[in-house]
């Protein structure tokens, strides 16, 4: 049995030898046998000369107005993209900004404690003048982008006037700057969408 078994491992060995040599034959000779040279003048078609210039003419308008479609596409979901970004940025950190500004404001009309509600007043607006800033870019537009700077400004004034308590009529005009801000801003988002 042995030795059968190693007669049949032989001729398995000995078939692929003769594989390995032979597909390197049957490759040179399809070279060979391919390799030839034609002799002759290259001309041109005239009467098909204009029908390809056409053609190759169309093809690139077509290319290059379909390159010019993808484009616009993709500038629209940018922007669309950087105006969801920041409008709901500001829509809820302002919210958020605002309770926490009006708890203070009745603390202080109520002589309350005054300072329990003035640090979360000042970290709410800061905090939304954070994130705010931070999703500002180029492809919501000078408009809306100028609008919702004012809003961090006014966040930011608002949170110095609580900080450095300087009065009820300079904080008044603040609180109104924020309020007028944050409507231009919404208003603006609400156009964009």
């Amino acid at each position: 049995m042995l030795k059968s078994w190693r007669g049949c491992a032989a001729a398995t060995r000995l078939r692929i030898v003769a594989l390995a040599l032979g597909a390197p034959a049957a490759l040179a000779m399809i070279v060979v046998g391919c390799a030839s040279v034609t002799s002759g003048t290259a001309t041109v078609d005239k009467a098909d000369a204009p029908i390809y210039q056409a053609s190759v003419s169309a093809s690139s308008a077509e290319s290059a107005a379909s390159a010019s479609a993808r484009e616009s596409e993709r500038q629209v979901s940018i922007t669309r993209k950087a105006v969801h970004s920041s409008c709901e940025a500001l829509s809820n950190t302002s919210a958020e900004a605002i309770t926490a500004v009006n708890g203070y404001v009745d603390a202080y009309n109520q002589s309350s404690d005054v300072a329990a509600t003035a640090r979360p007043a000042i970290d709410a607006l800061n905090g939304s003048a954070d994130q705010v800033s931070g999703s500002l870019s180029e492809p919501l537009g000078p408009e809306l982008n100028g609008a919702l700077r004012r809003w961090v400004d006014a966040a930011r004034a608002v949170a110095s006037a609580i900080a450095t308590d300087i009065g009820p009529g300079p904080f008044n005009d603040a609180i109104n700057q924020l309020n007028d801000s944050r409507t231009v801003a919404l208003d603006l988002c609400d156009a964009a969408y």
